[in-house]
């Protein structure tokens, strides 16, 4: 039986008693700020938007942040091995370099390769990440064509609270984190601080392109912290300053020979203030800088060169919120500066602007919602781009709500795409989509069952590897049914994505072919009860096989994981817990040459305390 019938099979079997279970269930309200750049509830929202707290990260023990976030629907990834390694994330099976990531409001990205950097954050600095699939350019800029991810670090809290981490697991894998939360009066701050250890496995195996293959282990080494301030000024406005570091040692392979090895680092710094001009009118202005840095330490290719590639981004922002009878109106007017450095040889142009600007509205009565945007960019290398969104939701009845979005967005070319040598085309344009979606969610108590359908139509889409070129079409069209629902004391969660991405130039020689490394099918079940004292949890992946390459000449297997996880809080403030990633120790790709972790055991202990 084939991974793609097992799959709707399993589902089919999941959900079929989803009715039944209804009159069980308790209602929840969520909040988030991402998919309108405003607090609003998840239930409203038009896009479909994901949040998860930290405790569904804590879940996560020895994964990496793409592979927590593959297991949202709509997600799947791609890396060079584990921790510390390459990853990729495609949203709804969109290109890496359209999703935009955020940390606390700041983007973080590499200008370079011109994808979000995924691999150097801090798990355990993290406490809540907000998700929004769909093109979100109009509010957000180039990079959001194919959503948001927004990560949130710890902050402060009245009181004093602190916590504490100790994890021992496979491979000779450390990790210890410790952090203070405190607040009194207008003051609040938060401490965080991380050290991660693997010994790790070889990452590549005789199968990886370009003779890259060494029989080494490759291991990791990351520390990482970050303080969060908070300044009450008056009881409307209030001050904010945040600074994240993260520096990882990671070693890799690119062929025998050499112990190849390169230092990450991640740096975060925002200043922020907002509060309440008037009466229906609150503002926010923020100051940041983000540094990427890949520093090349040692090489076994001949291709190879020595030292940083960094990305240096800086930012300012002012936001404006209008409250009016047709809903919330937001105002925003910002800027980004983008510049970039390698080993050697300048590239020929190593920095732009990109001046924004943006008018949104999204607002909801008598079981109507609404939302619409527009935004006009001007970069500094090639010129003025419009992208607008609009999207209407409308309560049938108080358990279903029927609805539809459409929308336009635009990426610039990244540096390397353009300017790096013997590899980039200076002759690159952006691209432009133009996309839509219709869903259909049932809601009850505590359950929930959406159904979505999505378009995406690329002009100018830009091809992967050397000398890359605009094709004239690539088109996307998928499926996504995801459930959520609590049985008591079990919740449940699971999601099928069927997703088409294909190369639709008539006349090139991969038309009608895949976009590489994305599998047409994916199966997601979770299941976690508690039971007090014990907690226990299971979380099933399934993917399709998918292609390594433009002419889907090779062939990567299709696979599905188990994980396994139990807690047991055996004090007031502490828990341990036991968690056992792939456990029918399955190998597979997810690109070629490159293996996934195999069967991996994590033994973790927590504690978190309180001074009233």
């Amino acid at each position: 039986m084939s991974v793609s019938s097992t799959i709707r099979r399993a589902l089919a079997a999941v959900l079929c008693c989803v009715p039944v279970a209804a009159a069980l269930a308790q209602s929840s309200s969520t909040v988030a700020v991402t998919a309108t750049r405003t607090p609003w509830g998840v239930d409203q929202a038009v896009a479909e938007v994901s949040v998860l707290e930290r405790r569904d990260i804590e879940r996560a023990e020895g994964r990496t942040l793409a592979e927590l976030l593959s297991q949202q629907a709509g997600f799947q990834f791609s890396a060079n091995g584990g921790l510390g390694k390459t990853a990729s994330l495609f949203i709804r099976g969109l290109e890496a370099r359209h999703t935009l990531l955020l940390i606390d409001g700041v983007r973080v990205a590499s200008a370079t390769v011109g994808t979000p950097s995924i691999d150097n954050l801090p798990l355990e600095g993290i406490e809540r990440i907000e998700i929004v699939r769909g093109p979100m350019s109009s509010l957000y800029g180039g990079g959001a064509m194919g959503g948001v991810i927004q990560v949130f670090t710890r902050r402060g809290a009245p009181g004093l609270a602190g916590s504490a981490k100790l994890s021992l697991g496979s491979h000779d894998h450390r990790q210890v984190a410790a952090g203070v939360q405190w607040g009194q009066g207008a003051f609040d701050t938060a401490v965080h601080l991380q050290h991660t250890d693997t010994q790790g496995v070889s990452s590549s195996n005789p199968s990886v392109p370009f003779g890259s293959y060494n029989p080494d282990d490759d291991g990791f080494r990351q520390n990482a912290g970050s303080v969060r301030l908070g300044w009450q000024a008056s009881t409307d406005w209030r001050l904010e300053a945040l600074a994240l570091q993260s520096e990882s040692l990671t070693q890799l392979d690119d062929g025998p020979g050499a112990d190849a090895r390169a230092q990450l680092l991640n740096r975060v710094l925002s200043l922020s203030a907002r509060g309440a001009v008037m009466l229906g009118w609150r503002t926010r202005l923020s100051l940041s800088r983000a540094l990427d840095s890949y520093d090349t330490l040692a090489s076994a290719s001949p291709f190879a060169s020595l030292g940083a590639i960094e990305s240096r981004q800086r930012q300012i922002s002012w936001e404006n919120t209008f409250s009016t009878p047709a809903g919330a109106v937001l105002l925003l007017a910002e800027r980004l500066t983008e510049e970039v450095g390698r080993p050697g040889a300048p590239f020929s142009v190593s920095d732009r602007d990109i001046d924004g600007v943006a008018l949104g509205l999204n607002g909801s009565a008598a079981g109507h919602s609404w939302q619409a945007s527009v935004r006009r960019d001007s970069n500094s290398q090639f010129g003025g781009f419009t992208s607008s969104a609009l999207g209407y939701a409308y309560a049938l009845t108080p358990s279903w709500r029927l609805g539809g979005s459409l929308g336009t967005s635009f990426v610039a070319p990244s540096f390397n795409q353009l300017y790096f040598p013997n590899f980039g085309n200076p002759l690159l344009l952006p691209e432009t989509g133009r996309h839509q979606e219709l869903s259909l969610r049932w809601k009850t108590g505590g359950h929930s069952l959406r159904a979505a359908w999505y378009g995406h139509r690329y002009r100018g889409f830009i091809t992967s590897g050397p000398q890359p070129v605009n094709l004239p079409r690539a088109d996307i069209d998928g499926v996504t049914l995801s459930y959520e629902g609590r049985f008591r004391a079990l919740s449940v969660a699971a999601s099928l994505d069927h997703t088409d991405p294909r190369n639709d130039t008539v006349g090139n020689a991969n038309f009608g072919k895949l976009l590489p490394r994305r599998a047409q099918d994916a199966l997601r079940l979770a299941a976690d009860w508690d039971g007090g004292a014990w907690t226990t949890g299971a979380a099933l992946a399934a993917f399709s096989h998918r292609y390594d390459n433009p002419a889907n000449t090779s062939r990567l297997g299709g696979y599905a994981t188990l994980d396994l996880r139990t807690e047991w809080a055996f004090a007031r403030d502490l828990r341990l817990g036991f968690k056992l990633n792939n456990v029918a120790d399955k190998r597979y790709e997810t690109a070629q040459g490159y293996d996934a972790p195999r069967r991996e055991a994590f033994v973790t202990l927590r504690w978190a305390g309180a001074r009233p």
